[in-house]
């Protein structure tokens, strides 16, 4: 663990609650159908429970980043994890579709402060030499949490019942909101004085060149990535004759490979650097993307969707690891303006891309996301250089 020892323990706290969260936001995913049969709806009315949670997830972090700059991060993350276990228990036990819908509203708006306040925390807490590497095991714990949810989250809905997995993630949650709240909570300061807060204080902060440059770069980056990436399973049953199963159960290996790459983070930044991660990992997603969009043979899909999420990670956590570092001194708020800006244009990129699926050429439209991540890759890869510049100048450069 690169964290010494007296962040290991918070920092697998927060990898248990942020793992959670991620569990949450793609559980419901794969019980629609059970959903609608229980409740006598149709799929559109039950796919309420999914957007809701989104939208309260992306509204939410423009409130949560100025908290954790003024009480402190892990004590907004103990909140949002109290929070979660509580909306989890009235989902599991909800009478009617609306109750359940108010139910995922509350879990998006609390989930929203796990993330990005843990992500803020470890800006706080780790030197940047080690950050990226720290964050690495982060990812390990939100790309789980996502591989569960889509998997297992099917599988117990299918066996014991949709109320069951709510059940668990409140089990979850609350294993990890108990010790979070009785331990100090004391987040280690940042730099600089006290760090201004608020809603006003967090819109100035695109002022700033840097940030407003990480912020653009992930928001075309979430156009790209995650706005084909919901039309996968739809795609391989169309143009392979998959299931929905079987199609969701190979997206899921785009999960997997971001668990992969969360092993071996360390050896690969060692190897190749803040700069050749981003233009590896840019490369990588590109051409397993096009391979993916183009292979006669579903087959094809398996190794496709492995590096592609190898690919993607390798180059999101890089920016990531900038995000912390584009505004130190308000660096919860700054994160929180990250998260946000990944989930615009995850939904930007969606309805984008929905217009070529609905026109019949999602292949092309996978192939010009493939081409636009591999040059953001390079792009990602300058900025880099360039932020290394910055903090020399300044003074804030890690030691080498």
């Amino acid at each position: 663990m690169s964290a010494d020892a007296s962040l290991r323990r918070p920092l697998r706290l927060a990898s248990i609650a942020a793992f959670a969260s991620i569990a949450s936001m793609r559980a419901c995913d794969p019980m629609l159908l059970a959903l609608a049969a229980e409740f006598g709806r149709g799929l559109g009315d039950v796919s309420r429970v999914v957007s809701v949670f989104a939208i309260a997830y992306g509204a939410l972090q423009l409130f949560y980043g100025p908290l954790g700059d003024r009480v402190g991060k892990l004590r907004v993350v103990a909140f949002a994890c109290t929070g979660c276990a509580a909306a989890a228990a009235l989902a599991a036990f909800a009478p009617s579709l609306e109750m359940l819908v108010a139910a995922r509203a509350l879990m998006g708006a609390t989930a929203a402060g796990i993330v990005p306040m843990t992500i803020a925390w470890i800006g706080d807490s780790v030197p940047y030499e080690q950050r990226q590497e720290t964050l690495a095991r982060l990812l390990g714990a939100t790309v789980g949490g996502m591989v569960v949810g889509l998997w297992f989250g099917g599988w117990i809905t299918e066996v014991l019942g949709w109320r069951h997995v709510f059940g668990l993630l409140a089990l979850v949650f609350a294993a990890a909101a108990v010790p979070l709240w009785r331990r100090p909570l004391a987040d280690r300061a940042g730099p600089g004085d006290v760090a201004p807060s608020g809603l006003r204080h967090l819109l100035r902060l695109p002022a700033q060149p840097r940030v407003r440059w990480v912020l653009s770069v992930v928001a075309i980056e979430g156009a790209l990535m995650f706005g084909m990436l919901a039309f996968v399973p739809a795609f391989l049953g169309q143009r392979h004759g998959l299931g929905t199963g079987a199609a969701g159960a190979v997206l899921a290996l785009f999960g997997v490979g971001g668990l992969l790459y969360s092993r071996v983070a360390r050896r690969l930044l060692r190897a190749l650097g803040e700069r050749g991660m981003a233009a590896g990992g840019g490369a990588l997603v590109g051409i397993a993307l096009v391979v993916l969009a183009w292979a006669p043979h579903w087959a094809a899909a398996l190794p496709a969707c492995l590096f592609a999420g190898a690919g993607f990670y390798m180059l999101h956590n890089t920016l990531q690891t900038q995000a912390t570092q584009m505004a130190p001194a308000q660096r919860g708020s700054a994160v929180a303006l990250f998260a946000c800006l990944l989930f615009l244009g995850q939904s930007a990129g969606v309805a984008v891309v929905s217009i070529a699926v609905d026109g019949g050429a999602a292949a092309w439209a996978f192939t010009a996301c493939a081409v636009g991540l591999a040059l953001l890759g390079g792009v990602v890869s300058r900025g880099v250089g360039r932020g290394a510049d910055e903090r020399t100048a300044s003074g804030t450069a890690p030691p080498q």
